[in-house]
């Protein structure tokens, strides 16, 4: 592939003067429209990435630019030290789509920050040290975000010691969850589709397993929906699918629609135990993430955008088990597309055909995570170039 002299200068520029912890793809986005990336040399890009998950509406939606621009003019920031009326219609918009038990939000920034949270205020209501996650899942590099990602304590963690005790369920193994959530665990965390393991989605039987036994033992259960959430699964979360209402959940990735912000949603009895000065955030629900995310739910709502994540889904299913892909897992446009060789390789072979996708940390598993806005005929041009690339011989 041949790379302009602008992008590499940009991306020398960038090196020189920046901690060296990203990878970088070998093209420069100049803007972007709908579901494409132009890049200053004139390729479009297909984006089947979605910016890791976080472009819901695609490049330059017109709902949100206007809210964006509108809230700027108006008021840029104000911290939480004054009420907004964009928070609370922001808060209100985002209780009235979650699980019916949760009924509070607190906004913060990130996904790692919303998990954080969610994971202080589990220790802090049941007065219990230690916490229960799922092998596989990520939820973040933060110190506690970081210490129920899974292998993280091991490789990447970086801090001398972990907040509290963690043990690891193995994935989908109802018998371990039931043997190894106890009274003594403060709360379970899991993804209902585990974005950075290839978007696997965990059986309805396991979640529901996991809601039982920490229901009868009085540990919470935390749904970190920062990747699957606000309508990617084609609900407006993934709970939702096998009617599970966890006591926290998170989100974050798309709420804003590309604007930096997250939230912790809860139930009433768990809001009541936190008192002023418990939690705080500085930008957290500022007024232009705010605006951000009552335009993204809107745009969700009256663009019947959940139909079309699953009637995207079901093309994707029908025509793209084709080439080097073996098979699909996953929910929504939340999939993984298991193929006959590295997924890295599948990966470079679609950029040269300017469609973008991500990889995982499954080797095998090419990710997708497109806008909720993508169309058939996209879903067509992915299903072509996945065509041309050869399968290996069995």
């Amino acid at each position: 592939m041949d790379v302009s002299g602008k992008t590499r200068e940009v991306t020398a520029r960038e090196a020189a003067v920046t901690i060296p912890a990203y990878s970088q793809l070998a093209f420069l986005p100049e803007r972007a429209a709908g579901c494409e990336i132009i890049t200053v040399d004139g390729r479009r890009i297909l984006d089947f990435y979605g910016g890791h998950a976080v472009a819901g509406l695609g490049y330059g939606h017109p709902r949100l630019t206007q809210a964006i621009e509108e809230q700027t003019r108006r008021l840029l920031f104000q911290s939480n030290a004054v009420a907004l009326e964009v928070r609370a219609e922001a808060a209100e918009k985002l209780v009235s789509i979650a699980p019916g038990n949760l009924s509070r939000a607190f906004f913060v920034n990130s996904g790692a920050e919303a998990n954080e949270n969610a994971l202080r205020i589990a220790c802090s209501a049941t007065g219990r040290g230690k916490v229960v996650a799922i092998t596989h899942g990520f939820h973040g590099r933060t110190a506690a975000a970081a210490a129920v990602t899974w292998n993280a304590a091991g490789k990447s963690y970086g801090f001398p010691r972990l907040p509290f005790d963690v043990t690891f369920i193995p994935r989908n193994d109802i018998r371990a969850a039931e043997a190894m959530i106890d009274r003594d665990v403060a709360a379970v965390i899991f993804e209902p589709v585990q974005g950075i393991a290839g978007a696997f989605d965990l059986s309805p039987a396991f979640i529901k397993a996991l809601r039982k036994q920490t229901a009868d033992t009085g540990s919470l259960l935390i749904a970190d929906e920062v990747q699957c959430g606000m309508g990617r699964s084609g609900r407006y979360f993934a709970v939702q699918h096998c009617d599970v209402q966890p006591d926290l959940l998170t989100t974050a990735k798309s709420l804003g629609g590309g604007v930096p912000c997250a939230a912790v949603v809860a139930t009433d009895a768990l809001a009541g135990t936190v008192g002023p000065g418990d939690l705080g955030s500085t930008f957290g629900g500022g007024p232009l993430a705010a605006a951000a995310i009552v335009a993204v739910i809107r745009a969700i709502e009256e663009e019947k955008l959940l139909a079309n994540v699953r009637e995207r889904e079901a093309e994707i299913r029908d025509t793209c088990v084709t080439g080097p892909v073996r098979c699909i897992q996953g929910m929504g446009l939340m999939l993984g597309l298991v193929c006959d060789r590295p997924a890295i390789d599948v990966r470079n072979a679609l950029l040269e055909r300017d469609i973008l996708t991500g990889t995982s940390v499954d080797p095998e598993v090419l990710r997708l995570l497109p806008p909720l806005v993508l169309r058939s005929s996209h879903v067509r041009r992915l299903a072509q170039a996945l065509k041309s690339i050869d399968a290996l011989p069995h």
